[in-house]
């Protein structure tokens, strides 16, 4: 059966790595993260079994995310980790290269896209076709791009979000920032030892801000028991901490996604504005599942704004509608054999 399977998107971001089989659905979702021994630069583990190691490895291994702010940092790592992907996508005796779509912020420069596909195509593809974030995003959010009709995609990933307005099939505004759930945690670790003298890691930071985490304060709050290393006695110690401490921690880094919102907007011509009013703002991406942030984008903007179903796969989806409609779509895609 395998045989037959030789489309396969990946949406490569910052934090996770989806994979797309069509017909088959999202196979493969894990963390964008390698391990390698610092002797011989050897990698070790890839994925899951590599993010477990985060901040737990001895001194000669290091636990390393080759995607920076959603574009490549280390180009050797991101190969490795794509040949990985794909080879655990199609399997084993699969002896096909297969054609690859690959998702990239809309803010890439061609030196970082062409990165991309020469990894993908190094990586085992035989074609590499390149899209942008917010198309993919649309596509899979079940938004008819091709219409002439104005629509607004906010893609919140972990290094990058992603504002967009499409209209017949392409971005007529854009703009993309560095700022997104990665930056949201490294807020909450800053807050937390500015706050409490207390050291947590990213990954607690994550799960404060999954579990309590909000864009608007709550009359009820939330609480957690986080656990961390006490900075001034150096040793362990436990504490509560409640929503609306984090609402404040991560106030900054939520103006900075809705200012990218606003610039676009701004920039938005008026026709096409008020398709955005009447259809509102649609959200995707796995950081625009935080608790009320639609209702902050509502607030801030005054344009309603809805989460997409199943925001976390959207732009995975979108790489596989985009490959088995190839046609349809080839005015978006960039491609490179």
């Amino acid at each position: 059966m395998n045989f037959f399977i030789k489309k396969l998107g990946i949406d490569l971001g910052t934090a996770n790595t989806l994979v797309f089989l069509p017909r088959k659905g999202i196979v493969l979702n894990e963390p964008s993260v390698v391990a390698i021994s610092e002797e011989d630069y050897k990698i070790l583990a890839v994925g899951l079994e590599a993010k477990s190691m985060i901040g737990k490895t001895p001194e000669n291994i290091i636990a390393y995310r080759p995607m920076k702010d959603g574009v490549i940092a280390d180009y050797r790592v991101t190969e490795a980790m794509l040949k990985y992907y794909i080879r655990k996508a199609l399997g084993p005796w699969n002896i096909f290269r297969p054609e690859v779509m690959v998702s990239v912020p809309a803010g890439i420069s061609s030196t970082e896209r062409r990165a991309v596909v020469e990894a993908t195509v190094k990586a085992g593809a035989k074609n590499a076709y390149v899209v942008k974030e917010p198309i993919l995003a649309a596509i899979g959010a079940g938004i008819p791009i091709h219409e002439a009709r104005g629509h607004m995609i906010v893609d919140i990933g972990g290094g990058t979000t992603d504002v967009a307005v499409i209209s017949l099939g392409g971005i007529v505004a854009s703009t993309s920032v560095k700022c997104a759930g990665n930056r949201i945690d490294q807020a909450i670790v800053d807050y937390v030892k500015k706050s409490f003298n207390l050291a947590i890691g990213d990954k607690t930071a994550e799960d404060i801000k999954i579990k309590v985490g909000s864009a608007l304060p709550l009359d009820e709050e939330i609480t957690m028991t986080i656990k961390g290393r006490d900075f001034v006695s150096g040793l362990p110690r436990s504490m509560q901490i409640a929503t609306n401490e984090i609402v404040k921690a991560i106030s900054v880094e939520l103006r900075e996604m809705i200012n990218a919102i606003k610039t676009v907007l701004q920039e938005t011509p008026p026709e096409l504005a008020s398709d955005i009013i009447d259809h509102g703002i649609i959200m995707t991406g796995g950081s625009s599942q935080l608790r009320s942030l639609p209702d902050l984008v509502h607030k801030r903007t005054g344009v309603k704004a809805y989460l997409a179903d199943d925001a976390l796969y959207c732009v995975a989806k979108g790489t596989g509608i985009a490959l088995e409609h190839l046609e349809t779509y080839k005015k978006s895609i960039i491609i490179k054999r």
